[in-house]
């Protein structure tokens, strides 16, 4: 497996920004030539995931949210969504349907489930204090 592009944006952790990330990747992965269905998925899990960092990262003031994307020769898009915000003490817990640190806030906590729903992979990095980092992968085209 070889890259054949990459690309990294770094951005406020401001809600304004979320449509950028998930524009820009999803624009990225055009390359490609996936099906609309693909590229909805790949900015739904996006958005999840820039959220995610804007709302439980930096719920205590502004960040910088990093995402980067990368392109193999067989087809994968790799992308990562980091902050250097507050961390996650229990990724298992989190990762767990309806599971929500905000619930004042009406948050559903199924910001991990859609991820995995609409990605091939997902793996979340994280400790608590120093930022977290989602991972996830999707195919974008079948191996030749």
């Amino acid at each position: 497996m070889q890259t054949i592009n990459q690309m990294k944006l770094e951005f406020l952790s401001v809600a304004e920004n979320e449509s950028f990330a998930r524009v820009a990747v999803s624009a990225f992965a055009v390359q490609l030539d996936p099906t609309l269905d693909v590229l909805a998925d790949i900015k739904t899990a996006v958005s999840e995931a820039v959220t995610n960092a804007i709302v439980h990262g930096y719920a205590d003031g502004p960040g910088i949210v990093t995402v980067s994307a990368k392109l193999s020769d067989d087809g994968i898009l790799d992308i990562s969504v980091a902050d250097q915000g507050r961390g996650i003490p229990d990724i298992q817990k989190a990762m767990q349907p309806f599971f929500t640190t905000q619930p004042e806030k009406e948050r559903s906590g199924m910001g991990f489930s859609v991820m995995q729903t609409f990605m091939d992979r997902v793996k979340v990095e994280s400790c608590p204090g120093e930022g977290t980092t989602v991972r996830m992968q999707k195919r974008l085209r079948e191996r030749k």
